[in-house]
């Protein structure tokens, strides 16, 4: 957001934001990041102890969610949408994965047109 202090977040994959730290990047009440479990939205790690841990990929999917939210779309919507996305990029990397292995060349045993 523009005049908000630029923050250095650990990788993406991370887990390491406690609920209220996320609740607070995300721009979201607690009960809300419960909500969003409940339908679920999001599917934060549990620490030993069963503390919902947070990581920089979950907070880019509340703001995906949040985004929407803000757009009307229902939780119901919401969750369709991100599942599509989710399977979408799934098939982009699949397909990534198969045009750098055609590049490589032809393999033995498999046909190249």
């Amino acid at each position: 957001m523009p005049g908000r202090e630029q923050r250095h977040l650990p990788p993406g994959g991370r887990a390491v934001y406690a609920i209220s730290v996320a609740a607070e990047l995300a721009g979201v009440g607690v009960q809300t990041l419960r909500l969003y479990e409940q339908h679920g939205l999001i599917n934060p790690v549990r620490s030993d102890g069963g503390t919902r841990r947070y990581s920089g990929d979950d907070l880019a999917r509340l703001a995906r969610i949040t985004a929407l939210a803000g757009q009307g779309v229902n939780l119901a919507g919401i969750a369709r949408i991100l599942d599509l996305e989710d399977a979408n990029a799934a098939l982009r990397e699949s397909n990534d994965a198969l045009t750098a292995e055609r590049a490589r060349g032809p393999h033995r045993g498999i046909p190249h047109p």
